[in-house]
């Protein structure tokens, strides 16, 4: 009985006292059912408002980050500088800014419809300020390269899908000129390996390193040679995996574009 009641109780609690919990069952009752890829205009949610090209990716982006708060870390400033590749629709902005209102933040994101979205979402909600939107692919030259979009949060250079050739930027050109980075966020859909070797020697300057690693099927698995720059740059790392598979050992993803996705965080200590 003490279990049970424990079990009943404490959700409850956290319902009535967590107002983002809330606004997350409110957003996933209103639009959880909603038609996927299809863009809603002015979708409001706690004193906000923005543009959606996908309301399944937006609820679980709001839970993540604003329930969860996946992101939060501690800057020995104010003004901390923040890397966020892979901006999206600004959600991730949109809470740095929350956590941080004298942030500066460059926002790198590769999909230039999503990119416009991010923008316009931003100055509608006064956010734009400290913010500079960059819209280029992160990767490990500025030569440009071939990107199939999804029209969510799930364009990425390895996805099956017309391609087209998008602008790029080299990330470590960008790290090498910074002074400091507080927070170093790569969620590049599939790039980031090759990101991160490129950068594997300029990462003494970031005190925090975000990265969401995707394990493409028709490409080799490199999650052992990420953890190793992790390690190499002094970063305490926690992993938590976003996939789940029953029966491992028989369903081996092969029908599927991804057969891993995780989240490491990285501290420098």
């Amino acid at each position: 009985m003490k279990n049970l009641s424990k079990d009943i109780i404490k959700p409850l609690y956290h319902y009535l006292k967590d107002k983002n919990l809330r606004e997350f069952y409110r957003l996933y009752d209103k639009w959880g059912s909603y038609k996927r890829y299809v863009e809603v205009k002015d979708v409001k949610f706690l004193s906000y408002s923005f543009d959606v090209p996908d309301l399944a990716s937006f609820i679980w982006q709001f839970k993540d980050l604003f329930v969860d708060e996946s992101y939060k870390f501690k800057a020995g400033t104010d003004k901390p500088v923040i890397y966020d590749c892979g901006a999206n629709i600004g959600m991730s902005c949109l809470y740095f800014k929350k956590l941080y209102p004298r942030a500066k933040i460059k926002a790198f994101e590769a999909d230039p419809k999503i990119a416009k979205i991010l923008e316009k979402n931003l100055k509608r909600n006064n956010v734009l300020d400290g913010i500079k939107v960059i819209n280029n692919a992160v990767w490990v030259d500025d030569n440009g390269i071939e990107f199939s979009s999804d029209g969510a949060d799930g364009g990425s250079i390895y996805r099956n899908g017309t391609k087209t050739k998008i602008n790029s930027i080299r990330l470590k050109d960008f790290l090498e000129k910074e002074g400091k980075i507080d927070m170093l966020k790569i969620d590049i859909e599939g790039a980031e390996y090759e990101v991160l070797k490129d950068c594997s020697d300029s990462l003494d300057n970031v005190s925090n390193l975000f990265v969401e690693y995707h394990s493409w099927n028709n490409n080799r698995q490199k999650l052992s040679e990420i953890l190793s720059i992790f390690e190499r740059n002094d970063f305490r790392y926690y992993i938590e995996s976003l996939t789940k598979t029953k029966h491992p050992f028989v369903n081996k993803g092969e029908n599927a574009n991804m057969d891993l996705q995780l989240n490491i965080f990285g501290v420098r200590r």
